[in-house]
């Protein structure tokens, strides 16, 4: 590690870590041996252990087998958030067979591609997302699809699956037909796929990336030890952390992280890499309780905030926006919150300020990450002496190295200052792109990683997201980076959300039209607003045009979904 690097680095923990070469299994079998009984989630009031979701985690496992699915077959999940859900992911992982996440809105025709695209031999479903699988069901490699809902979890009664053609069955009467006895699957961490995840298709078709067990667990052990000061321990009983000697760390008093002791409220859906990784393997390593809440309203999480008394808020920047909109931010008893936790995208430096004044004495903690490198790579320091720099997402994680290039393609390491890719290198980092050699081989390159993202790299190691390379747009020739105006726009009173993007224009190439959300009861003009930012940038980042719109458009990770902007530009330039 550079000199410089040091003082910023999580007080008292190694540089590198032992990282253990198991199955993702094990995580879901150490915390089940070693929390027993603590509640893992709570949904809809009902709570659920750590033992009960391991044991049904075996029958499920055991029920695959049974029925002739295991290494080598993918899986799907085709569901929200719920308990069912963990069961599922850990059971296909426990069966040996690779579990690929399926976002439940998709419309048909992507879903298919999806399917396709990965060989999914069965799939877990919603009762309400069903109908979708049903009409693409004969379209795919599909065996066998087993259902689910809320009548399984609240009315405890099966999913009445006679109305389905092809091979259904109900999540409950599948899982009945295993037993809570442990498989002994031969799975080689290093090369074997637990998850092959897609792409969020946020620029462009979605891609599946394929990611070993090691490379879950890793990622899971990287973001855990650096934000509680733990060090990974393999026992018999599956896989632990126990902490760093508090003299050196400083411990609970300045990581404000107990084993066993934190709650929170996730609405991060587990078919993102952030949700699997980051808000289901990462906090049942540490013993937290999940209260899981399958859509956004505002005003019930923060009621669910205040009623289990949460140590950690975490999601997406368009989360701390509409918290901060509703009525009941100020008035909610939130005094319990030790951490605030961002990715998917950069906060914006107005929010994170906004943030600040609401909880003067919590952790806000950006981190970075995306899909090829499992979940995440770079995080601010997440203990209360570390220096967090508003506007960077942090530094490298354990074992992690981050270098800024030229967006030519060229692989030389910019100095700090000058904006370039961010190329990352660290054992997180994917295979490679599922049955796509030429994208892979764009974007690997000995061991470095291409992510897309413009950044900037300061003199002390923290990297500044700038914007995706391929949002960035070209006015007359000069490049011109929206995150900038995005930026300027959210520091206006008036504006509760943002988004810009490059309007084709037979003249300049490109301009730079801005979509904004205004805040409730707020009002604010078009040219007010141009003038707001354009007096504030050089005359060829000004934005030319903006329109007003009820809700940006976000990915269920909260990412801005900036390819429904350009559609809509184009359907409007045709009309």
């Amino acid at each position: 590690m550079k000199e410089t690097r040091k003082k910023f680095w999580p007080k008292g923990m190694p540089t590198s870590i032992d990282y253990p070469v198991i199955p993702v299994g094990e995580i879901i079998r150490g915390c089940a041996n070693r929390f027993e009984d603590h509640t893992a989630i709570i949904y809809q009031d009902k709570h659920y252990s750590y033992r009960e979701l391991y044991d049904d985690s075996l029958r499920f496992a055991n029920a695959l087998k049974n029925n002739g699915f295991g290494k080598g077959d993918v899986i799907a999940i085709h569901m929200p958030n719920c308990p069912q859900y963990v069961v599922a992911y850990y059971g296909i992982l426990l069966s040996g067979a690779t579990f690929s996440p399926a976002n439940p809105l998709l419309p048909p025709k992507d879903l298919a591609h999806q399917l396709n695209d990965c060989g999914a031999k069965a799939v877990i479903t919603w009762d309400v997302a069903a109908p979708v699988i049903q009409v693409v069901y004969n379209n795919t490699e599909l065996k066998l699809a087993i259902v689910t809902g809320d009548k399984e979890v609240l009315e405890d009664e099966a999913i009445d699956t006679s109305n389905y053609t092809n091979n259904w069955v109900s999540f409950r009467e599948f899982i009945e037909k295993g037993e809570a006895t442990e498989l002994n699957i031969d799975i080689d961490p290093k090369k074997d796929l637990a998850h092959l995840a897609y792409t969020g298709g946020t620029t462009g078709p979605s891609k599946g990336v394929m990611l070993p067990h090691y490379n879950v667990v890793t990622n899971t052990i990287q973001f855990s030890c650096w934000g509680n000061a733990h060090l990974p321990k393999l026992t018999e009983d599956g896989l632990i952390i126990e902490p760093v000697d508090e003299r050196l760390t400083g411990g609970v008093e300045e990581f404000l992280a107990e084993i066993g002791e934190d709650s929170l409220v996730n609405l991060t859906p587990w078919f993102h890499a952030m949700g699997t990784v980051g808000y289901l393997n990462n906090p049942f390593l540490g013993g937290a309780t999940l209260i899981l809440h399958q859509r956004f309203d505002p005003g019930l999480y923060l009621q669910d905030a205040e009623k289990y008394k949460v140590t950690t808020i975490g999601g997406a920047p368009p989360i701390y926006v509409a918290l901060i909109r509703h009525p009941d931010f100020m008035k909610r008893d939130l005094s319990s919150v030790k951490k605030i936790n961002s990715g998917a995208a950069p906060l914006p430096v107005e929010l994170i300020n906004v943030l600040n004044k609401r909880f003067p004495n919590t952790l806000i903690n950006e981190a970075y990450g995306l899909t090829e490198v499992t979940m995440g790579a770079l995080a601010n320091p997440s203990f209360k002496s570390g220096v967090r720099k508003a506007g960077t997402v942090g530094i490298p994680v354990f074992d992690t190295e981050v270098r800024i290039s030229p967006i030519d393609g060229s692989d030389e390491a910019l100095p700090p200052g000058v904006e370039g890719e961010i190329c990352i290198k660290g054992p997180q980092v994917m295979l490679g792109y599922y049955n796509k050699p030429e994208e892979t081989k764009a974007v690997l390159k000995d061991g470095w990683l291409r992510t897309g993202d413009i950044g900037i790299l300061d003199e002390d190691g923290y990297v500044s997201i700038v914007d995706r390379k391929k949002d960035m747009l070209i006015y007359k020739g000069y490049n011109v980076y929206p995150r900038e105006l995005e930026e300027l726009l959210f520091t206006h009173s008036a504006v509760a959300n943002a988004a810009i993007i490059g309007k084709p224009d037979p003249e300049a190439g490109e301009i730079p039209k801005a979509y904004v959300t205004l805040k409730e009861d707020a009002d604010a003009t078009e040219e007010e607003l141009l003038n707001f930012v354009n007096n504030l940038v050089t005359p060829y980042k000004k934005i030319r045009e903006l329109e007003f719109i009820d809700e940006i458009p976000v990915s269920a990770a909260g990412k801005v979904l900036k390819r429904v902007l350009r559609d809509r530009e184009i359907k409007q330039g045709q009309s």
